[in-house]
């Protein structure tokens, strides 16, 4: 609820509804629905016709504050936490452009399964999983124009990888997956085309990683001994001439960690332009490579205490099929 106790300058909107143009601070108090949320994900929620990268930016100044402290983005609320939201511009939905039919038909045509508490989606490439940075909408925004506005991603995908993406229709499914996931109880797997040679059938990388941004705003992650643990198996299917085409096992769940840690093995992900070689890539793309091939093929979810899961597949997309096939 919002909190009109603290601060004559706190303003008298609902909580679903935080004012769209704000020149005073005004102050949000967590409710027990949102408990153990991170910050930055309940600000997303609250403030969703704010920009992206602007909610990150007066996290990162201090601007918002809780309980009169400053704190980080992956700060976990508390029921009761008192926030602090500084003066503000939000663009109202009849500012924004509307997802297309043909947005719109492409993401109910990839919905793989559904129930009252979830939905999974085989997320095309090219589409990022949230708007912000000059992205009007992304996976989500176009879902909730589909469905309802109460969608929350449970996890994320890189905007280039296609892919098993879990969305959660009620705030109690988002809080279960969020453990799963810190539980390692959520077990998901990849197919991935690598450059060069894998030199044993199975592979692991256990090395940290850290995330930072460069000058011009670019995140980028690194191996470092001052990162956080990362762990991936990487496990050969077919070995090419001079690709191979793996299965990825991801052990924890850290930004760009295949990709990374692929490129620890001196080999990168088949058109990864990022971290990977750029005269790889363009013989790739002579070859009809096109995107990052990169799929999110495979996702398991328990569905109560014991051996039982959900066991979704998302089959590759045509254009990864036939390149494999011309390799073939």
């Amino acid at each position: 609820m919002i909190s009109k106790s603290h601060n004559p300058n706190i303003s008298n909107n609902s909580k679903d509804n935080p004012p769209q143009t704000t020149s005073k601070v005004y102050y949000i108090q967590v409710d027990i629905d949102h408990n153990g949320q991170r910050l930055d994900n309940f600000l997303l929620t609250k403030l969703k016709g704010l920009p992206r990268n602007l909610i990150y930016r007066i996290l990162r100044t201090g601007q918002v504050r809780v309980n009169k402290g400053r704190t980080k983005a992956d700060y976990r609320i508390c029921a009761g936490d008192q926030i602090r939201i500084p003066p503000l511009q939000i663009t109202t939905p009849s500012q924004k452009s509307i997802p297309t039919p043909t947005q719109l038909k492409t993401l109910e045509d990839a919905i793989l399964h559904e129930d009252a508490q979830i939905l999974i989606l085989n997320k095309p490439a090219g589409i990022a999983v949230h708007g912000g940075s000059g992205i009007s909408y992304g996976v989500i925004e176009i879902l909730r124009t589909l469905r309802s506005s109460n969608l929350e991603l449970v996890h994320r995908l890189d905007r280039d990888t296609s892919g098993c993406l879990i969305i959660a229709k009620r705030r109690a499914a988002l809080r279960w997956l969020h453990q799963a996931l810190r539980e390692g109880t959520i077990h998901k797997r990849y197919t991935a085309l690598l450059t060069g040679r894998l030199k044993k059938s199975i592979t692991t990388v256990d090395v940290p990683l850290l995330k930072n941004r460069l000058q011009n705003g670019e995140r980028i992650v690194r191996v470092d001994l001052l990162g956080k643990p990362s762990k991936t198996q990487f496990k050969l299917i077919h070995q090419f001439n001079n690709v191979c085409l793996v299965n990825v096992f991801p052990q924890t769940g850290r930004t760009h960690q295949i990709r990374v840690h692929a490129a620890h093995l001196g080999m990168s992900i088949a058109g990864d332009v990022k971290y990977g070689q750029r005269s790889i890539n363009a013989n790739l793309r002579d070859l009809g490579l096109k995107r990052l091939f990169l799929h999110a093929a495979n996702i398991k979810i328990p569905l109560s205490y014991g051996s039982k899961y959900l066991d979704i597949t998302a089959a590759l997309d045509s254009q990864l099929e036939s390149f494999l096939q011309r390799l073939a």
